[in-house]
């Protein structure tokens, strides 16, 4: 066979090389991009590991493995992570079965907070079946919740919550206090329960019935006197630190809306329907979370399952939790809530404490109730879950610490995109 040697087509001016045409279409679609890796340094590394939500462990598994990549710049340590909440360590102390902040000024200077101004907080403390949690709430939701306390052995109670606010040490920053209403009992010293003067501010008269959907205003209560008017305790704090608290209003209005319906009916069979985890004790009592509100607020379908009545009362409730319980607060606010409360009225709703409130005490909300509402504590609750699974239960200083290097920012630019 004649071998001949193939002519080099390089060379020939007429054949352009398909090798040449591919190197500089991808050139082109690369240009100026640099092959070079951008490799982490610490600060970024932590704010990856922050964004991850990652444990301490895997967050050192991450650094290994970047490290492994060459992707990590010289002097960024792997085993940071091990001791990463250190320098919180100092602001907590744990005493009488709580994990407390002792140091409220020094914990926030160490997060990176430039000015601490106690009047741009408010205190969150609930408790839930694992634990009893006291957190500060930013107002205006512009940074993350700081826990101040926790506990998972003291249980809901008056003595319980004096100890928090002395460990804390309240009366030294005296902030706003944004809880549920049965917290407010404790912290104002009144008697828990169905009891005849619920109200902190006013002398209603909760088995007066004749007279709830007449009567708004009744005798100011002004004193907070123990052993009148079902105050059992010395006030905690004063009265004019309370914050009614929107999410809990709003679910005490779709208590009475449920509670009101006719259970036969196809309003609330569409409930039981729309939402069938809920058990039928649960849902004839009318207790929903916020999401599940949302939802039916949300579904076309809802409110065609109403008479004309219930849709009455429902598309103001909507009204009222649109305009005046979260961040937008219309100009006609009260006249909103008028036609809430007199379309429940028609609806045969019971006057609860918390309509009451809305009743006789519109004034007492705050401006802007979607930057002061609990409901950010409220999410807390899913946040620190993390943490205790995390922990396994074990709750101390360091969880604590650790869960606050979680809320600190290192990079510059991570800082300015969340100020903004």
């Amino acid at each position: 066979m004649d071998m001949r040697q193939l002519p080099d087509i390089s060379d020939n001016e007429h054949c352009p090389s398909d090798r040449s045409s591919d190197a500089n279409e991808t050139n082109s679609d690369y240009e100026g991009t640099s092959s070079v890796p951008q490799r982490f340094n610490q600060n970024e590394l932590n704010d990856l590991t922050r964004d991850l939500n990652l444990s301490k462990k895997a967050a050192e598994v991450l650094a290994s493995r970047l490290n492994d990549k060459n992707l990590l710049e010289q002097g960024t340590k792997i085993t940071f992570y091990r001791t990463r909440e250190k320098d919180m360590l100092p602001f907590f102390s744990q005493e009488d079965n709580l994990v407390f902040c002792h140091e409220i000024r020094g914990l926030m200077k160490e997060m990176g907070l430039s000015e601490y101004i106690p009047d741009d907080w408010r205190l969150f403390i609930d408790s839930s079946k694992r634990s009893l949690k006291c957190v500060l709430l930013h107002n205006g939701k512009k940074i993350g919740s700081i826990p101040l306390a926790h506990s998972t052995k003291l249980k809901e109670e008056y003595n319980t919550i004096a100890l928090v606010l002395q460990k804390i040490k309240y009366h030294e920053h005296q902030w706003l206090i944004c809880v549920d209403l049965k917290m407010v009992n404790f912290l104002l010293g009144q008697q828990s329960g169905y009891t005849k003067y619920p109200c902190f501010l006013c002398l209603w008269d909760s088995r007066d019935k004749t007279h709830h959907w007449v009567r708004k205003d009744w005798p100011l209560r002004e004193n907070m006197d123990v052993g009148e008017k079902n105050v059992i305790n010395d006030a905690l704090v004063e009265r004019e630190k309370i914050i009614l608290p929107p999410l809990h209003i709003k679910l005490g209005l779709m208590k009475q809306f449920v509670k009101a319906l006719d259970k036969d009916g196809p309003c609330f069979e569409y409930i039981g329907v729309k939402m069938p985890q809920l058990s039928t004790e649960k849902l004839k009592a009318g207790i929903f979370d916020g999401p599940q509100i949302r939802q039916l607020i949300k579904d076309p379908a809802f409110i065609n399952s109403m008479n004309e009545v219930e849709r009455e009362a429902w598309t103001s409730f909507v009204a009222v939790v649109e305009n005046f319980l979260g961040k937008h607060k219309a100009e006609n606010y009260v006249e909103i809530v008028n036609k809430m409360l007199n379309s429940f009225k028609s609806l045969g709703c019971n006057m609860s404490i918390k309509v009451h409130y809305l009743d006789s005490h519109l004034d007492r909300f705050p401006e802007n109730l979607g930057d002061m509402s609990e409901e950010q504590g409220e999410r807390f609750h899913q946040d620190i879950k993390i943490m205790e699974d995390r922990y396994q239960g074990r709750w101390d200083i360091h969880m604590m610490a650790d869960y606050c290097w979680s809320l600190k920012r290192d990079s510059i630019l991570n800082a300015y995109f969340n100020a903004n």
